[in-house]
């Protein structure tokens, strides 16, 4: 699919850009660190954008970037043209989504409904199936490019669903990412997200065991992962970590926790297609050993950690 889809003229009353003379108003449920700075993105590009998480500092880091806090998913979707969800798992959807408090039940018909979270790929479909019963529209849309990407607004966005409903969320999509792409039906963007986070989870394994080889072998670190970043080896993995190395600097910009839940959607989604991933097996058992000692929550950078440890060197 292009990443250059225009919105057709019937559906553009759903997410006008910034500028247009009636914005949709959003509601955000979610302001973890991911959701947080894409939700002030939205306020930025000009949109009515009303929250609602479990932690009042996210609500009043909400309310100060300009978007209106809600005590209550009710509150915050009942009046919303688009509802955008953004939490940690497949159980988190849930709980947001269904009963008499979530948001099928208090979303009026016709609301577009966009979960950003990275979850499994039934549970998308399962949504989109239940959500249409009641007259809403669902597209899954998770992302890719840490919290980095999602303060800079460059975030890659995998999109499920159909055509018409993505062309209705592009101006949204284009305030919170540079990369967006339908992908597919309903859960095909979880299916490509889950391939990213493979894809990330390898490529950061790989750079760690070379820092550890690079820094045993006596030579200059900084030099050495200058030099690889310019070559074949280099990655937008390796420009957005090498800092974290350099310094062993494991601030969350997305967690083990997150990352080791990831590993465990593409496992069983590659068990269910028979795909076999050998190298992917081994880097999510590495992710699993360094979570049971207790750094799921450094950023998954932290690898070089479970490197390190296997090499003998003190952490």
């Amino acid at each position: 699919m292009s990443t250059t889809s225009t919105p057709s003229s019937a559906d553009t009353s759903d997410a006008r850009p910034s500028g247009s003379a009636a914005l949709p108003r959003v509601a955000w449920i979610g302001l973890g660190i991911m959701g947080s700075p894409m939700s002030e993105n939205l306020v930025k590009a000009g949109y009515d954008v009303t929250g609602h998480t479990l932690e009042q500092g996210k609500l009043d880091r909400l309310a100060a970037a300009g978007g209106t806090p809600a005590g209550s998913i009710a509150e915050a979707v009942r009046d919303a043209d688009v509802v955008i969800t953004m939490v940690p798992a497949s159980p988190q959807v849930e709980a947001v989504a269904y009963g008499p408090d979530g948001i099928l039940e208090n979303a009026r018909p016709g609301t577009l409904l966009i979960d950003m979270s990275s979850i499994t790929p039934q549970t998308s479909v399962d949504l989109a199936r239940n959500a249409r019963d009641r007259g809403i529209r669902v597209l899954d849309a998770p992302v890719s490019g840490g919290e980095a990407g999602a303060v800079e607004a460059v975030l890659s966005i995998m999109v499920g669903g159909e055509q018409a409903d993505f062309d209705a969320a592009r101006p949204l999509f284009d305030a919170l990412g540079k990369t967006v792409v339908l992908c597919g039906p309903h859960g095909s963007g979880q299916t490509v997200k889950a391939a990213n986070q493979l894809v990330v989870a390898v490529n950061i394994e790989a750079c760690a065991e070379a820092v550890v080889f690079l820094e045993k072998s006596g030579v200059d670190l900084r030099a050495a992962l200058d030099v690889l970043g310019g070559g074949l080896a280099g990655s937008t993995v390796l420009a957005r970590k090498k800092d974290n190395f350099l310094a062993r600097e494991f601030t969350p910009g997305f967690r083990i926790d997150l990352h080791h839940k990831d590993m465990g959607i593409v496992t069983d989604a590659a068990r269910a297609v028979g795909a076999v991933l050998p190298v992917g097996a081994v880097v999510a058992q590495l992710i699993a050993g360094l979570r049971a000692q207790g750094d799921g929550g450094l950023d998954h950078s932290a690898l070089l950690r479970s490197v390190e440890r296997l090499s003998g060197t003190e952490v």
